[in-house]
C-alpha cells in the first residue's frame, strides 16, 4: 500500500496509527465513529494498516480475537466509547477466556467530561470498571506527551505472559491533539515469568523415574509446541485441552488430543503415574467439573501464578513460561526416558476407542465429520468453531489439527461468535481457507457480520448446520425435563434468499452423501461461501447430544 513518509509532525491520531504500522500490525477490525475519528482518518491517510469495518463492536472484537490466535501476532479492535465499548464486552470476554493477544483501543469523552457523570453524549462515568471486567489490563493515555508510554504498556501488557485483551482509552480531545512524532518506534518485547532452576530440577527428577508419565496441554502451552512434541518423542504421552489442541500435532500416535474426559482417557489415566500439566487450568467441562481422577503426581507448570492448584491439588508448582519451562528441563532429562514401551500403543488404542465410540453416536453426520477432517488435514485449513451440537459432538475433537493456531472455538461457550470469528481467522490466512462450523441459531447472532465476509472478500466456508432449534437445549429438555420444549424452537430466514441478498454463495445439502463434493466446491471457489446441511431433512443424530456428562460444568458446549 502507498503511504505517507515518517511525519515530524501531527497529532496524537498519526502518531496512533504510526505507532501500531511500526510495530507490525497490519489489520484493525472495529466500527468507526465520532469518537475513533482522528485515528482511523490518520489509518486511512498513512495507507499503512488495512481497516476492516465491521457491523458492530461485537463482531469487530471476535474478528481481532481470531486474528491473533491463528497469526500468533497482536488483534487490534478499535470501538468508540460507552455503548460501543459495551458492544464489545462479551466478545472481549470471550478472548480473555483464551488469553488472546488483543489490543482493544476504545475512546473516551473530552478529558475535561471523562468519570464526571455530567452526561457528556456518549459518555460512561464508570467505563474503566466495566473494562476492568473483560480486560487483562486497562489504560487511558492521559495526554499527548503520554503517548509512547500508554501505547508501549498497553501492547506489552497484551502479549507478555500470561497473554490477554488489554483495553486502552484514549479521550476524543487527546487524539486530536499535537503529538512529538520520535524518529523510530520499536516493538515491546514480551515479558515472560522464568521458573527457577530448583523447581525444574525436582521436575525432572519426579520425571525420570516415572514410567508412565502423561502431559496435558493447555491454552498456555501453545508457544511451547516444538518442546512439547521433544518431551513426547523421549516417551511422555500426550493429552490436550480444546484450547491446546495440536500443541503436539494430532497425527501422533502417542497424544489423545482432546479425548480428555472421555471413559477411555479415564482407564487410561488409572494406569499413569505421574502428570504435568503446562498451561492449562484444567477447566470443569473438561475435567467432569474436576472429579475426574488425574496420574499423581501431579505437577503444574503456568505463567499465572494465582492459577497454581486452583482446580487440582498439585505436588509441584513451577511459576514459569511455557517454552521456558519445558526447554530448561528438557535440559535436564536423558535423551530416552526409561518409560513403558507401550504407553503409545495405549494411547492410541484409548483414541481409537474413543473417536469410533463417538462416530457411532454421530449416525448420518459421521460422513460430514469425515469429509471435514479430511479438508482440514490435506490443506492445512483453519478450523474454526461456534458452540453447536456437532462442534460439541466432533468439531472440538476429532476434525485431526497438525498445528495449535489451526484451531479456533467459543471457548468460553458463548453462542453466536463464530461467523464473526471465522472473518477474522480467515484474513489471518496464508494459502488456506477458514473452514467455518455453525448452528442456525449461533448464526442469528452475526448475521450482519455475513455481509462484512463478502466485503472483504474473506477466504472461508461457513459450514451452517440448520436444525431450526436450539438443538442442544432441546434435547436437555427431552433428557432432564419430560419433553417439556419452552422456547428453543428457533425462526430463523430462508439462508438461500439471504445470501443471494447480500452476495454470498450459497449451496445445501440435505444428502450427507453429498457433502464431499459440495464442500470440494465451496473450497475451490474465490471468497467466502455457505453451505448449508439441513438437518431436518438429513434427520437426527443417531444418538442425542444433552449437554456435557454428568457432573461436567457448562450448559450448552
Amino acid at each position: 500500500m502507498k503511504h505517507d513518509p515518517i511525519q515530524k509532525t501531527g497529532t496524537v491520531g498519526d502518531f496512533i496509527a504510526r505507532y501500531l504500522a511500526d510495530i507490525g500490525v497490519t489489520t484493525i477490525f472495529g466500527v468507526i465513529s465520532i469518537h475513533n475519528m482522528p485515528i482511523l482518518d490518520a489509518v486511512a491517510r498513512q495507507g499503512r494498516i488495512r481497516f476492516v469495518p465491521a457491523r458492530g463492536e461485537a463482531g469487530a472484537m471476535n474478528m481481532a480475537d481470531a486474528y491473533a490466535r491463528v497469526s500468533g501476532h497482536l488483534g487490534v479492535c478499535m470501538t468508540s466509547t460507552g455503548t460501543a465499548a459495551g458492544n464489545a464486552a462479551g466478545a472481549q470476554a470471550e478472548a480473555l477466556t483464551a488469553g488472546s493477544r488483543v489490543l482493544h483501543i476504545t475512546s473516551q469523552v473530552d478529558l475535561a467530561y471523562a468519570d464526571r457523570d455530567r452526561a457528556a453524549i456518549h459518555d460512561v462515568p464508570r467505563q474503566p470498571q466495566m473494562l476492568r471486567g473483560v480486560s487483562k489490563a486497562v489504560y487511558r493515555m492521559w495526554d499527548a506527551g503520554g503517548a509512547i508510554g500508554a501505547l508501549t504498556a498497553a501492547v506489552s501488557s497484551a502479549l507478555s505472559a500470561p497473554s490477554g485483551p488489554v483495553s486502552l482509552e484514549i479521550p476524543v480531545d487527546v487524539q486530536r491533539g499535537p503529538a512529538h512524532m520520535p524518529d523510530h518506534v520499536h516493538a515491546p518485547e514480551p515479558v515472560r515469568p522464568r521458573a527457577s532452576d530448583a523447581v525444574i530440577d525436582e521436575i525432572a527428577a519426579r520425571l525420570t523415574g516415572a514410567r508412565r508419565p502423561m502431559i496435558w496441554l493447555g491454552g498456555g502451552a501453545r508457544g511451547a509446541s516444538a518442546e512439547a512434541t521433544e518431551l513426547m518423542r523421549r516417551g511422555v504421552g500426550v493429552v490436550t485441552s480444546t484450547n491446546g489442541r495440536a500443541v503436539v500435532s494430532e497425527a501422533e500416535s502417542a497424544t489423545l488430543g482432546a479425548f480428555n474426559m472421555v471413559p477411555e482417557a479415564a482407564e487410561l489415566y488409572a494406569t499413569c503415574d505421574l502428570m504435568l500439566v503446562v498451561g492449562s487450568r484444567l477447566r470443569g467441562n473438561e475435567t467432569r467439573n474436576n472429579n475426574l481422577p488425574l496420574p499423581r503426581p501431579l505437577i503444574q507448570i503456568d505463567a499465572e501464578a494465582s492459577q497454581g492448584g486452583r482446580n487440582y491439588p498439585v505436588d509441584i508448582f513451577a511459576h514459569g513460561d511455557a517454552a521456558d519451562t519445558l526447554r530448561r528441563l528438557l535440559d535436564r532429562l536423558p535423551d530416552t526416558l526409561g518409560t513403558d514401551p507401550d504407553l503409545p500403543f495405549d494411547i492410541a488404542r484409548a483414541r481409537a476407542q474413543a473417536e469410533g465410540r463417538m462416530r457411532s453416536q454421530l449416525g448420518p453426520y459421521r460422513v460430514i465429520a469425515d469429509a471435514l477432517s479430511a479438508k482440514v488435514a490435506e490443506g492445512g485449513h483453519i478450523w474454526v468453531r461456534d458452540v453447536t451440537i456437532s462442534n460439541s459432538t466432533f468439531g472440538n475433537r476429532y476434525v485431526q489439527l497438525a498445528d495449535p493456531r489451526q484451531g479456533v472455538h467459543a471457548l468460553g461457550g458463548g453462542i453466536g461468535q463464530g461467523v464473526s470469528m471465522g472473518i477474522g481467522a480467515a484474513l489471518a490466512c496464508e494459502n488456506c481457507k477458514a473452514v467455518t462450523l455453525l448452528g442456525d441459531g449461533g448464526a442469528m447472532l452475526g448475521l450482519a457480520e455475513v455481509i462484512t465476509a463478502v466485503e472483504e472478500n474473506a477466504p472461508l466456508v461457513y459450514v451452517l448446520m440448520n436444525d431450526q432449534a436450539y438443538g442442544v437445549i432441546q434435547n436437555i429438555q427431552d433428557a432432564q425435563y419430560d419433553s417439556r420444549r419452552h422456547y428453543s424452537k428457533v425462526a430463523v430466514p430462508e439462508f438461500g434468499t439471504f445470501c443471494a441478498s447480500v452476495g454470498m454463495p450459497h449451496r445445501r445439502v440435505d444428502d450427507v452423501e453429498a457433502f464431499a463434493s459440495v464442500l470440494d466446491e465451496a473450497m475451490a471457489a474465490d471468497g467466502p461461501s455457505v453451505i448449508e446441511v439441513d438437518m431436518c431433512a438429513i434427520g437426527p443424530f443417531a444418538e442425542a447430544f444433552a449437554g456435557p456428562p454428568a457432573g461436567a460444568a457448562g450448559k450448552t458446549e
